[in-house]
């Protein structure tokens, strides 16, 4: 996400690089220069201006201590201004009624359905609710039976009227149902509607007074770009939204709609979606995305994912596998496993300082593990758990049946070794260390 942006603020960083003092000549250039890649990245024009005129005002009443250059100033300086721009600090969604009822609205085809099975799972996961979606999209074909589907993939009840073609009356027997089954977070997914169409936001305003959502969230597909804040300030003089979810943002490399749309509608963002599984849902933080729009990587998040997937009594067992010297290649595999949850691998790795920039160009496969899982199950069971097995004819096998290289078993089994020593030598297991394997380089780990 935001490739494109990074890669021009970059170039405009670079007009202040070996200067040594901040002028206003050079501060110009540099703004005229990220002014242009905000609009290349679909910010409006006045949102660009204003944010550059501040940037500008800010820099310009700084003095540059000797120990700081120009450029490392500005990038601060921009650092906290894109802050601001995104909403200062992430905002909580409110789930304090039982039952809360969360409206979910949106143009079509923005993601709404899809977002709903990501809350629901978020909701159950991270907050331990229990969730229960509502079905009040009775326009779309298919629409009941996919969230039906997304509902038993996360594992949450899905409240369905498939004869009832009346959205009201489904919510508000929904939150009847609710209220009897002990569930105390109400998702309710309404249709996709367009904001010219006065029936249908007619309808969605009708559903909001019936049932006095204790939140209702606006759902935008970042890809649209400036068509999506438009469409934001639309919703929201209909319904007085509460705040924002931009979907697929793993697939905009752009990002205007993230800067532009709190300024515009002065709503938060509230969540991003970043990919397409279930779990692809993250809350959004004004200073981490700053921080990842100027290539200074984002650890906090890395460091909660990682977290999300540690499983605390696996990794004592781990630990004295460890310190026994008998970590094998299905305690590696258990720890790929862990990795692969974690999401998206070149978004991953982009969330470490530097990598960003060195990633360019780069495609990292989400299967970049096949291979690596496929030369282990390729292994028998006492290979596994003692590698020193491994001799010639045992690789050459191996390479065979999981359709690799000798090469390839060879590089896999000197990186394990070098992985075992690293473990061994932090005592500690898992996710981090083979994240600072991959930092390194990561050879035997996904290809680049």
């Amino acid at each position: 996400m935001f490739e494109n942006l990074s890669e021009k603020l970059e170039k405009a960083f670079k007009v202040l690089k070996g200067q040594g003092s901040i002028s206003e000549i050079n501060v110009a250039q540099t703004m005229k220069e990220i002014r242009k890649a905000l609009l290349t990245a679909d910010v409006d024009f006045k949102t660009a201006k204003n944010f550059t005129n501040n940037v500008k005002e800010k820099a310009l009443g700084q003095k540059v201590q000797t120990a700081v250059e120009p450029g490392q100033l500005l990038t601060k300086i921009m650092k906290d201004e894109l802050t601001e721009l995104m909403g200062s600090s992430h905002s909580e969604i409110n789930i304090q009624s039982n039952p809360s009822v969360i409206l979910v609205a949106g143009l079509q085809g923005s993601g709404k359905t899809t977002f709903s099975g990501k809350l629901a799972l978020h909701l159950k996961g991270k907050h331990n609710k229990k969730p229960l979606l509502v079905a009040c999209d009775v326009y779309r074909p298919a629409a009941i039976d996919q969230l039906g589907v997304l509902a038993e993939q996360v594992g949450v009840e899905v409240y369905k009227e498939v004869e009832n073609k009346n959205p009201v009356e489904i919510a508000q027997n929904a939150i009847k149902f609710a209220k009897s089954n002990n569930n105390n977070v109400v998702i309710v997914d309404t249709a996709g509607r367009l904001a010219i169409d006065e029936q249908m936001m007619n309808e969605i305003a009708d559903v909001k007074s019936a049932i006095s959502p204790s939140e209702i969230l606006f759902v935008v597909d970042s890809m649209t770009g400036q068509d999506a804040v438009n469409t934001a300030k639309a919703f929201n003089e209909k319904l007085n939204f509460d705040g924002v979810v931009l979907t697929k943002l793993d697939g905009d490399t752009r990002g205007g709609a993230a800067l532009t749309i709190r300024s515009v509608v002065d709503k938060p963002i509230k969540f991003i979606g970043t990919s397409e599984k279930m779990d692809g849902l993250d809350v959004f933080h004004p200073e981490r995305m700053a921080s990842r729009i100027l290539g200074m990587g984002d650890v906090i998040s890395l460091v909660e994912r990682a977290q999300q997937q540690f499983d605390e009594e696996e990794a004592r067992k781990v630990q004295k596998k460890i310190a026994k010297n008998q970590f094998g290649f299905d305690d590696f595999l258990k720890q790929i496993q862990q990795i692969k949850k974690m999401g998206n691998m070149k978004d991953l790795m982009a969330m470490i300082p530097g990598m960003g920039k060195a990633l360019k160009g780069v495609d990292i496969d989400d299967d970049a593990f096949k291979g690596i899982e496929a030369m282990i199950k390729s292994m028998t069971l006492e290979e596994r758990s003692n590698p020193k097995l491994l001799n010639g004819s045992r690789r050459k096998r191996i390479a065979n049946g999981s359709g690799t290289s000798i090469q390839e078993v060879n590089q896999l089994i000197k990186q394990f070794g070098q992985m075992g020593k690293m473990m061994k030598m932090m005592q500690g297991g898992g996710a981090k260390q083979m994240m600072q394997m991959m930092k390194n380089n990561g050879g035997g780990m996904p290809k680049m």
